[in-house]
């Protein structure tokens, strides 16, 4: 198939660092060419996706005047012989393809409004576009459109991770994300102090005052570097040791994620996640298999201290299994063909 996949041009594909979504298109790409696809990706200039690259900008923030000119470039799409068309970027800058027959597929890394999922439908050509959601918490808040999406999981590449089968006593806890009390740095801190584990942090610290406040406050004072290390960010090689020599992933998340790829990569390297019950991380962790699912941070601490528990094993299999680059692109292939009926 020719397909055209369209991305907000922010951050380039791959990313450099974080950009979870352009590391899901980028691993997607790198599937569907070996199974012969034709693949033109709309995205940065600075990306190197491996395929044929559509440039395109917009500024930060988006105004009027890129949804004129980056319509004016996606709408010649339907001009060019694809198959289908495949965006993770905004529903805006495929306005002018909602009308004509070309599949749309649509699909939500994040939470969606739900009030432009139902505008989509009024103008879409009836049964050209689908909607897909990276968990099935996602795909409840689409459905509250009256609208069914297909959830398919985000993946890593299982390759790109080293299985670690044992880890030593001295292995240390992890906390692994953006440094924002969304993610639970602070809880993460006080879960290694409750029992006399180390913590390594890692990640990065957003620019804006409300997280660098944040971090000054109630993550620094804590930071000793002997229990508790913070490392800053870390890039793929940093993160496959990190993740593959500690005692437990820890997901002490104040919000509800919508998936959490670090989860994924965790259990590649065989580490069992320790999360609280928040967004799709209950789709994510099965309780005492791979991990445990707290409610709060007692739980958390108790699950802590029986991590070694949990079969390394089965963490990498459930990796395999559910959240790997090949299993994710057969997923997207088979809604393909459903929706250009070339099953």
């Amino acid at each position: 198939m020719k397909i055209a996949i369209i991305v907000n041009p922010l951050i380039p594909v791959p990313p450099k660092q974080y950009g979870g979504i352009e590391r899901i298109v980028f691993m997607l790409i790198q599937e569907l060419k070996k199974s012969g696809h034709d693949i033109t990706l709309y995205a940065s200039e600075d990306s190197v996706p491996g395929c044929k690259l559509i440039a395109y900008r917009e500024h930060n923030p988006y105004n009027p005047s890129d949804f004129i000119k980056i319509n004016a470039v996606t709408y010649k799409i339907a001009f060019k012989g694809f198959d289908l068309v495949h965006t993770f970027g905004r529903m805006t800058n495929i306005a002018l393809l909602m009308r004509t027959r070309l599949p749309k597929i649509v699909s939500y890394q994040l939470p969606p409004t739900i009030s432009q999922v139902r505008k989509a439908m009024k103008l879409a050509r009836k049964n050209s576009i689908n909607f897909t959601a990276c968990s099935g918490y996602i795909a409840k808040q689409i459905g509250q459109a009256g609208i069914e999406a297909t959830t398919i999981y985000n993946g890593v590449d299982i390759k790109e991770y080293e299985f670690s089968e044992k880890v030593t006593p001295e292995a240390p806890l992890v906390f692994l994300g953006r440094i924002q009390q969304e993610k639970g740095t602070a809880i993460a801190i006080a879960i290694a102090k409750a029992t006399g584990l180390d913590l390594v942090i890692a990640g990065n610290i957003p620019g804006e005052e409300i997280h660098q406040k944040y971090f000054e406050e109630q993550v620094k004072p804590f930071i000793d570097n002997n229990q508790i290390k913070y490392i800053g960010p870390v890039d793929n090689f940093q993160k496959n040791k990190l993740l593959g020599n500690c005692r437990a992933f820890l997901m002490p998340v104040t919000w509800d994620e919508p998936f959490g790829i670090v989860m994924a990569e965790a259990l590649a390297c065989g580490t069992p996640v320790i999360g609280f019950k928040r967004g799709a991380v209950p789709e994510v962790v099965v309780d005492g298999k791979n991990g445990f699912i707290c409610e709060n941070e007692e739980e958390m601490i108790a699950a802590v201290l029986k991590a070694d528990t949990i079969d390394r094993r089965q963490c990498r299999q459930v990796a395999e299994d559910r959240f790997s680059a090949v299993v994710l692109a057969g997923q997207y292939e088979d809604l393909y063909r459903r929706a250009t009926g070339k099953i």
